[in-house]
């Protein structure tokens, strides 16, 4: 975990006129904040903290199959996260920019979806009538069940843990559930909407593309194929364009003031992207819980009308349209795998599968007595990690397209120096590496610009 209140220089938040926006990410396994200011140097990061959330919940509808999360956890460690922020710099926030899991569904009830309550730091919110977060990686929905569903009018396949194949499996296997329930977003629109107390939750295109049964050429659900279907399109948020206004806030928040706009929802590999890509001949390699790498795509590109299931490359929106292709023990094996330069022991990593490839499990081959020290198994899982990225956007293509350079960002690739070797050694591109902040830094760097870069092209691993 990165240290608290890590601060950069002095602290120019509290400079008169300064603009400061705060920058949230609803991650997987953690909740990341940093507050960002634009200087005329560029944009300065003064603080920001990381949370695990520990928000793992048991799926007794889905068993073994389920993958859920403890809203009450994510919440909790969103607010530690601005509670180690100096008060004087959070009550200079001007904007709130938040980015979170994408193609996850949690459900609320309107107007009880949260209890706000009054401390010495202002104001905070605690869940109400609210779900578990089933998360992208649930993995209920089998290939059959999806082959039953509606064929969707968008050019992205459905996939388990989306969330409309989510909201699809429990109309069919537990209506029941549903019922109590009158609103749904991913985690990132369910904090949006209680920031704001939006009647209705407020979806940009880039959740709404991750949800499947949404056009991002119309800008636009498939309404009519799932109304035949008896979808419950009441569940169906509003969709907006990334670095819209959802509203303000009507309170204040942890010191933050009553009134500070707060952008929709955005993605988290989007704004990753976004906190690092500069230039068009930039690559993007993002590992954390989960990795992509991402290209750009021409100007004026516009995805295939239909999906590819057999295709590992997915096109996803990025901003303003489709101009552009998630211890101790941890640093043990780092080091045994920095001392072990090869190794003959063969990892495939896809323990989940791939969504265009779910049938391609792990494996391990190519066993030996020699080859199964820690540094030898730790070194073969990471070049297999990295392996599996190129096999599904490999060297050449990057080069067709004309790449100069891979910037990587992500938890996993900015601590391991051992995947570092590995991407340097299966990319041959100069890398320059971030840190594990940056999906919280692009939502911020959105709110602070209100202008757009192009559409990524990602690779989902």
């Amino acid at each position: 975990m990165m240290a608290d209140n890590q601060a950069i220089g002095l602290s120019p938040c509290t400079t008169p006129g300064t603009v400061c926006v705060l920058g949230i990410d609803l991650g997987t396994t953690s909740v990341k904040a940093a507050l960002v200011i634009e200087t005329e140097q560029g944009q300065i990061v003064t603080q920001s903290c990381s949370r695990e959330t520990e928000a793992q919940a048991d799926s007794p509808a889905a068993g073994a199959q389920g993958m859920e999360q403890d809203v009450q956890k994510i919440i909790k460690a969103l607010n530690e996260c601005l509670a180690a922020f100096p008060q004087e710099h959070l009550q200079r926030v001007s904007r709130i920019g938040i980015s979170g899991q994408m193609h996850g569904v949690v459900f609320w009830k309107t107007n009880q979806g949260c209890k706000w309550t009054k401390s010495g730091t202002g104001h905070t919110f605690q869940p109400g009538e609210v779900s578990h977060l089933i998360t992208w990686q649930d993995g209920r929905c089998s290939s059959s069940f999806l082959s039953s569903l509606p064929q969707p009018q968008s050019h992205l396949s459905l996939a388990t843990g989306f969330g409309c194949a989510t909201i699809y499996w429990y109309l069919k296997n537990s209506p029941d559930f549903l019922k109590p329930y009158d609103a749904a977003g991913t985690i990132h629109d369910y904090v949006v909407a209680m920031l704001c107390d939006l009647e209705r939750p407020l979806m940009s295109i880039q959740n709404a593309a991750s949800w499947g049964y949404f056009n991002c050429r119309s800008k636009s659900w498939n309404t009519e194929i799932l109304g035949e279907s008896g979808f419950p399109l009441d569940l169906l948020p509003e969709v907006g364009d990334p670095g819209d206004i959802a509203g303000r806030m009507p309170h204040d928040w942890h010191g933050i003031p009553k009134g500070t706009e707060v952008g929709i929802a955005l993605g988290d590999f989007q704004c990753s992207v976004y906190s690092c890509m500069t230039e068009r001949t930039d690559a993007v390699l993002n590992i954390s819980t989960s990795a992509q790498l991402t290209v750009p795509m021409p100007l004026g590109f516009q995805p295939p009308e239909t999906p590819d299931s057999l295709s590992a490359v997915a096109y996803f929106p990025y901003f303003d349209g489709y101009d552009v292709l998630e211890s101790n023990i941890y640093t043990q094996m780092i080091n045994a795998a920095l001392a072990q330069n090869d190794t003959r022991l063969s990892i495939c990593p896809t323990v989940f599968g791939e969504r265009h490839m779910p049938e391609q499990l792990a494996s391990v081959t190519s066993i030996t007595a020699s080859d199964l020290s820690l540094g030898h198994v730790t070194r073969a899982l990471c070049h297999g990690i990295i392996q599996n990225l190129h096999s599904m956007l490999p060297f050449q293509h990057l080069k067709e397209a004309e790449v100069k350079r891979i910037l990587g960002s992500g938890s996993a690739l900015s601590r391991n120096e051992v995947l570092k070797q590995e991407v340097e050694k299966m990319f041959p591109f100069p890398v320059i590496y971030g840190n594990d902040v940056d999906a919280a830094v692009g939502a911020a760097m959105v709110m602070l610009h209100r202008r757009y870069k192009p559409i990524v092209q990602d690779c989902l691993i």
